[in-house]
């Protein structure tokens, strides 16, 4: 049987949880290895009670950190683990992504032979935006939030960001956030990069991009579906809770606006909705899950209401309230954008010591 390896870092997202995990066994990942720090609404809880159920394997990351923060060094010990030596296949995600595979029957295994010389495939992110839900409800995010960024999206370069599924083959030796690092290249020259159009990708992309190519379509075969904002309610306990990337960066408007398009509907995911929800049900069963899940939305509204309280967060929700989606723009726009970027790169490639 081949081996899915699906690496996770959270805190505290318990009340998402179990639909991620019921979605990608559905898309056919069989092992999950799950990173938890400094949680209060349960999370590390519940990944442990997941874990003796045998359903994944859960690792507290506790510190102390790598100065490139949380995520990174989750991903140093994910690269030690039994696990991540086992696997056929890795991919890295975090708990607002949802693989997304449009051929046959939407797995793992059909996309590949959809690919037969893929030894990395790049899921391009697709953003989906707040949609206008104020609040938060526990409902399942593949179903709330169907409004998106269109197919073809010329700027932001983030939008076209992807995470990457990679064949284990030694090529990398550590999982990365977008894409596997600590290259091998002794052994790349026959290691073959896809992207989801079937496009075989250049050398650059086997060492160093972390985005698609913008301003063409990138979704033909599978997509991953982003929601990194959810309700404006999850959005400030989103950021109240920080980037798990980088020990310092906060979340505001800045982050909002570059991620909050829905000009455009997709409801492809919907394809798993079935099976996603027998799983998820049938975890439910378990009174312990269930009363974990329970409690962990209680938090949450708990949370956003004593952030209330203070006057940064209350600001920024007075600012969501009022902020209108994010308008893609043109390739003109776009263009004009990337000239000035490559003015000041220049710039910078003057200034700079011999």
């Amino acid at each position: 049987m081949t081996r899915f390896l699906a690496i996770l870092t959270v805190r505290n997202e318990a009340a998402f949880l179990l639909e991620w995990l019921a979605h990608h066994r559905a898309v056919g990942f069989t092992d999950f290895l799950v990173f938890s720090n400094d949680c209060q609404d349960g999370t590390s809880e519940m990944l442990d009670h997941l874990q003796d159920m045998g359903h994944l394997t859960h690792v507290a990351n506790e510190g102390p950190y790598d100065k490139a923060g949380i995520q990174f060094t989750a991903l140093k010990a994910a690269s030690k683990h039994p696990l991540a030596k086992a696997a056929d296949w890795i991919m890295v995600l975090d708990v607002d992504e949802f693989v997304n595979i449009k051929v046959n029957g939407g797995t793992l295994p059909d996309l590949l032979a959809a690919l037969p010389e893929a030894d990395a495939v790049t899921l391009t992110w697709r953003l989906f935006g707040n949609g206008g839900q104020v609040r938060f409800e526990d409902s399942p995010v593949t179903e709330v939030f169907t409004r998106c960024a269109p197919e073809v999206m010329h700027w932001p370069w983030r939008a076209s960001m992807f995470k990457t599924l990679y064949r284990n083959t030694g090529a990398y030796r550590k999982p990365g956030v977008h894409r596997p690092r600590d290259v091998q290249k002794h052994l790349l020259e026959d290691f073959n990069w896809y992207d989801c159009e079937g496009r075989l990708l250049g050398d650059h992309f086997k060492t160093r991009r972390i985005f698609s190519d913008y301003g063409r379509p990138n979704y033909g075969l599978a997509q991953l579906n982003h929601y990194p904002l959810g309700a404006m309610e999850s959005y400030l306990l989103k950021a109240d809770r920080g980037r798990v990337n980088r020990e310092s960066a906060t979340l505001g408007m800045d982050y909002w606006v570059e991620r909050n398009f829905g000009s455009a509907s997709d409801t492809s995911i919907s394809r798993y909705t079935k099976a996603r929800q027998s799983d998820q049900n049938d975890l439910l069963k378990d009174e312990t899950l269930a009363r974990q899940h329970s409690a962990a939305v209680s938090w949450r509204h708990d949370r956003f209401r004593a952030l209330m309280e203070q006057e940064p967060f209350r600001a920024l929700f007075s600012r969501l309230l009022m902020t209108p989606q994010s308008r893609p723009l043109g390739a003109t726009s776009a263009r004009t954008l990337q000239g000035f970027a490559s003015l000041g790169r220049q710039r910078a490639a003057a200034e700079s010591p011999e």
